[in-house]
């Protein structure tokens, strides 16, 4: 049986948050510290990163139903970042009677853009998959710059990031493959639709990998999806914005 690594904070409703790719739960740390003022925070590694086990074989399917079989309480509110948001989507459309609401934080339904549907390019994420078979360790680094680029404090943010990673054993090669794959064939849109739950989406207005196009994309597919923005944020609101992340939360809870 895989064993996940989890951490809880706080008590009160059940929140879980699922990091993005290359990461583990240290990247939420101080932000999950504050939510638990309010609510219980559970912070879970994804398989393959962090402190928890590797998989037998990667899939979205595989990764969260080792999910959902880790998370210890019963019904929780699920917040996604980036390819959490993606695992976060798939757990909830499993999952529909455990998952109370999904929030998806500078995430995105359908990563690569279509013809119908914007993205980020699938070029980008080719490269990246060509260049973690040549040396992980720098693709990590590249993918982090990408995720704090336009900042104002971008060099700041990088090296956090950079130092939050060296908190942990570096990720199992093949999980961070089998993300970048998930990343570039998921199309969740349809699953998305289908959901029940209240549908929170959070993006950061200067985000280079999520486009603010895709807020437009989503209310005309779910009219009734709760749409937000975050000014001068990028892809790690978290990091950048955490008290108007935390009141947006707040607010929705």
């Amino acid at each position: 049986m895989t064993t996940l690594n989890i951490q809880v904070f706080g008590q009160g409703q059940a929140v879980v948050l699922v990091h993005g790719w290359g990461m583990h739960t240290g990247v939420w740390l101080g932000f999950a510290q504050q939510l638990a003022a309010d609510y219980q925070v559970i912070c879970v590694d994804l398989p393959g990163h962090g402190s928890s086990d590797k998989l037998v074989s990667y899939s979205l399917d595989s990764m969260s139903q080792a999910l959902l079989a880790a998370i210890p309480v019963e019904k929780f509110i699920v917040l996604g970042w980036s390819l959490g948001a993606t695992l976060a989507i798939a757990m909830a459309e499993r999952s529909p009677q455990r998952v109370d609401a999904l929030f998806i934080l500078a995430g995105n339904p359908c990563f690569v853009q279509t013809a119908d549907w914007p993205g980020v390019l699938p070029d980008i994420l080719d490269a990246f998959i060509e260049q973690l078979a040549v040396n992980a360790q720098v693709t990590q680094q590249r993918f982090l710059a990408l995720q704090v680029y336009g900042q104002t404090n971008c060099r700041q943010l990088l090296q956090t990031l950079k130092q939050q990673l060296q908190l942990a054993q570096s990720p199992d090669i093949e999980a961070l493959t089998a993300g970048l794959q998930i990343l570039k064939q998921s199309d969740l849109r349809s699953a998305l639709m289908h959901i029940n739950c209240p549908v929170i989406v959070i993006l950061g207005a200067e985000d280079k990998l999520i486009p603010q196009a895709t807020l437009q994309a989503l209310q005309q597919i779910m009219p009734q999806i709760k749409l937000h923005s975050i000014e001068n944020a990028g892809h790690v609101p978290f990091l950048t914005h955490n008290e108007q992340l935390l009141a947006l939360l707040r607010a929705a809870l």
